[in-house]
């Protein structure tokens, strides 16, 4: 199975990375952006096929080490 995880940082924590990357795109004429938040993709592919034990392995993996939820939240989505 495909599983496709996106993190992204909590609405209120600065990205400065972000913050550059609109100023970039500003800077070379499209002033119409106006906020760019930067975050990451991660796609994993699994050998299980129980989705209940999926579940539960996929959101360990993001606490334990894929995302850092003290400032990050993520969603993931599933692939058969």
């Amino acid at each position: 199975m495909k599983v496709r995880v996106y993190v992204t940082l909590k609405e209120g924590i600065l990205d400065p990375q972000g913050k550059a990357v609109k100023h970039s795109l500003n800077t070379l004429g499209y002033s119409s952006v106006e906020d760019v938040r930067i975050g990451k993709y991660i796609e994993l592919n699994l050998n299980n096929n129980s989705i209940d034990k999926l579940d539960f392995q996929i959101k360990e993996m993001c606490n334990k080490l894929l995302a850092n939820t003290i400032i990050e939240d993520f969603r993931y989505e599933i692939e058969k």
